[in-house]
């Protein structure tokens, strides 16, 4: 399978830049990956094609205010920081990219906050964009956390080319988000409403959540042709003995497993034995999902419309048949469906 196949043409105009009003109003395109045919929904219409038992797995990562504005001692430029991963809580060290990379050297110390309330110095350089840093706090560990998220925005992706809006915290957050640890959303999960979810109990209809902390590996842009050459970053996972019962009996009574979003399926597939059954996992994958693919765990998938060449995109076409898929882009676009993580979903079944 080659990059060049996941091309499509995609105007600008339809990369939401907003959240539709309500969480579950907008638009659902419902695939059938047995015949192609397709539906056009609201996405709280989700809820007819499941029945009682059903499980829908979530992702409940929670996302960090991880995008920071500093100034560079003595020039004071301007430089943007993007927290990715804490690697050491006691010595107040992250990993983190930097922007412009070319200003910033080991070494260097940054200031944040108008008052300069922190400072970081740098103590690694491991990449061209990539960098390690030392935060200089004296105060609890609580305190500095307190701080530094107080600092840090919403970290959009930059498909939204817009100005971080105060609504962004809630709404860049699925409502069941728990664990801290994104840098991105679980962006199939926002559509979720409080009121769509009681529907669904009172239905039957059975939850499981997983965590996965979602990176900007899902991001990075594929540069080799051949897809068998290209490597996925590595993402923290989680699957509880609590998660795994209720699939694998579900999977047992043969009925539906929705798994919401891409870093739900990466994980479900990550996490299978051999004999097809979920398996609990505290660890890291790197699991790269492209057509073509046996999925082992579930039978039907949500998620947004995704930017050309990406790698989520690449998974959807696994799970609903390549020409399905890309032809399914092909009526979204025709029909003006909303594109990216603000954007519009798709069920396929």
């Amino acid at each position: 399978m080659k990059l060049s196949k996941f091309k499509y043409k995609l105007p600008a105009e339809l990369i939401a830049q907003h959240p539709s009003p309500n969480r579950d109003e907008c638009r659902l395109l419902v695939l059938n990956r047995k015949n192609g045919e397709i539906e056009h929904k609201i996405f709280k219409d989700v809820i007819d094609y499941f029945d009682e038992h059903d499980v829908f797995v979530f992702n409940d990562t929670k996302v960090f205010p991880a995008r920071l504005y500093g100034n560079k001692e003595k020039t004071g430029a301007e430089i943007e920081v993007f927290l990715l991963r804490e690697l050491n809580q006691e010595l107040r060290i992250w990993d983190v990219l930097v922007d412009p990379a070319r200003k910033i050297r080991i070494g260097n110390k940054l200031y944040f906050g108008e008052d300069d309330s922190l400072v970081a110095e740098v103590i690694d350089n491991t990449t061209s964009r990539g960098r390690t840093l030392r935060f200089l706090y004296d105060g609890d560990y609580d305190e500095f956390k307190k701080l530094l998220f107080s600092l840090g925005e919403t970290p959009l992706p930059r498909s939204i080319t817009r100005k971080v809006e105060p609504e962004d915290a809630e709404r860049y957050q699925t409502i069941f988000a728990r664990h801290e640890g994104a840098v991105a959303a679980p962006t199939a999960g926002l559509h979720f409403s409080r009121e769509l979810m009681k529907r669904m109990e009172i239905k039957g209809i059975d939850f499981a959540y997983i965590t996965l902390h979602v990176g900007l590996g899902n991001f990075r842009e594929v540069d080799v042709e051949d897809l068998t050459k290209h490597k996925m970053d590595s993402e923290q996972i989680f699957v509880t003995p609590e998660c795994v019962e209720t699939v694998n009996k579900a999977k047992d009574g043969r009925h539906k497993i929705c798994a919401v979003g891409t870093t739900v399926v990466r994980t479900l597939e990550s996490c299978v034995t051999t004999k097809g059954r979920l398996a609990e996992f505290d660890g890291w994958t790197n699991k790269f999902i492209f057509p073509p693919y046996d999925f082992s765990v579930p039978d039907a998938f949500i998620s947004n419309f995704h930017l050309p060449y990406s790698t989520l995109l690449m998974m959807v076409a696994a799970f609903g048949g390549y020409e399905y898929v890309m032809n399914a882009y092909d009526v979204a676009v025709k029909e003006k469906y909303q594109f990216g993580p603000y954007g519009d979903a798709m069920l396929i079944i």
